[in-house]
């Protein structure tokens, strides 16, 4: 009987590290759940070592992750340089793709609006910077650094072209490396077919061996989430940020929002029921989750789109990387909540005319903001300064970003599955087989 017993258990333990083994996002979710007790444990709240140690610990426990991100990093630009290519190049029609480039365009521009606007009519409803009290010592301590000068439009319109394109891609510039890849393949298609091969070749073969480097870095994925969220709360603890609730709970509030809109937006354009949706794209949601990076996990949304979600590669290689570089409504959604957070904290009140200017200033701001973890705040402290707000407060969004990095960039990736839902064809019911060139 005993016996019996055992070998059950052995078969439910077998059966449940096969499930754990052949689920990423089952695999993502425990690596999560394990780094939070870990850095509970680590944290100033428990107190068991001491400061030091806990960093020294915390860094060693990252390190997988900081492997992966590295890894990601290295083959980003050939992945949404030659993916963009690929989509451009591979055979459809040029009506097609002008209509899938202006509905995308339309996607884009109107889901960021929308989560722009939502987040002031939240932030003036809730308030949330009323709750924050003693702001005067705040004031005191070091500001942020100053904000980057903003260019006049048409300065900024000329500096999209991509006139040093080796420069483009040493810095990573990410909008600069779209806008070529787009001038390139828009150009390759007026060309012979027959005469680019082997510059076609060239760049498939490089995708390839990109994205076997890619799959080299999921391997890590677990231990990444596992390594990341354990120094995260080592490094804060719980405690530091119930301060910042309120604004933390307007944020995360309107961020479901948004969530709640792809969803509808699926259900209602798409006929894909919201639960069968969420259930395809939960291992790229936690994923990004976990590393607070829409373009690390760019590789994985494209496998999504294409294999759960049925949308032909060529689709997929093109509304991929276009919206891990363009579609950030949920950053547009968090930095209106900021800024007006920051205003309220201050007594600063603005009028329609600068609210109109809030929401238009980070539109532009978010579409072609790289998807690379921390690129909010550079953009946040820029738009508060222009509005006259003091930048002192961002002391206190500096605190909390990283969580509420987390949470946005789960909206982002979503987003971009929601385009790819969206502006699916008709036909292509059945996932689609990997893309190519020829």
């Amino acid at each position: 009987m005993l016996d019996e017993q055992t070998s059950a258990l052995g078969r439910q333990e077998s059966h449940l590290h096969g499930w754990i083994r052949n689920r990423l996002w089952a695999q993502v979710l425990l690596g999560l759940a394990v780094g939070i007790v870990v850095g509970s444990l680590l944290s100033p709240d428990a107190a068991l070592v001491s400061r030091h140690a806990a960093e020294t610990i915390g860094n060693w426990l990252a390190l997988p992750g900081r492997l992966f991100l590295g890894l990601i990093t290295m083959v980003l630009v050939p992945l949404v340089f030659v993916s963009i290519l690929q989509g451009l190049i591979a055979p459809q029609n040029s009506e097609q793709l002008r209509s899938i480039g202006l509905k995308l365009a339309g996607f884009i521009l109107v889901t960021t609006v929308a989560a722009a606007v939502f987040g002031v009519v939240l932030a003036e409803t809730l308030q949330p910077g009323s709750y924050v009290s003693g702001f005067e010592a705040v004031r005191t301590l070091p500001s942020v650094a100053d904000p980057p000068t903003r260019l006049p439009l048409p300065d900024y319109l000329v500096n999209l072209i991509p006139v040093n394109p080796a420069k483009s891609i040493l810095n990573q510039d990410m909008l600069a490396i779209v806008v070529l890849a787009l001038l390139l393949g828009i150009a390759s298609r007026q060309v012979d077919r027959e005469r680019l091969a082997g510059f076609l070749g060239f760049f498939q073969g490089l995708l390839e061996i990109a994205m076997m480097v890619v799959k080299w870095a999921m391997y890590l994925t677990p231990y990444a989430v596992l390594g990341l969220s354990a120094q995260l709360i080592a490094e804060v603890g719980f405690s530091s940020i119930t301060g910042m609730s309120i604004y933390m709970a307007t944020v995360v509030l309107g961020l479901l929002g948004v969530l709640a809109f792809y969803l509808l937006l699926v259900t209602v354009l798409a006929r894909i029921s919201p639960w069968q949706f969420l259930k395809a794209i939960a291992s790229v949601q936690l994923l990004a989750f976990s590393t607070s990076s829409s373009a690390a996990v760019m590789p994985l949304s494209i496998e999504t789109a294409t294999t759960k979600l049925g949308v032909p590669a060529s689709r997929a290689d093109l509304i991929i990387p276009l919206g891990a570089t363009m579609n950030m409504a949920g950053t547009a959604l968090y930095q209106s909540v900021a800024v007006l957070f920051l205003a309220q904290m201050v007594g600063v009140e603005l009028n329609t005319a600068e609210i109109i200017t809030l929401v238009t200033t980070l539109v532009l701001s978010t579409i072609g903001a790289p998807g690379t973890p921390g690129v909010s705040i550079a953009i946040l402290t820029t738009v508060v300064a222009s509005l006259g707000i003091p930048t002192e407060g961002m002391v206190l969004i500096l605190g909390v970003d990283r969580l509420l990095d987390m949470c946005r960039t789960v909206v982002n990736v979503t987003g971009d599955l929601t385009a790819c839902a969206l502006l699916k064809p008709k036909w292509a019911d059945q996932p689609a087989a990997a893309g190519s060139f020829t």
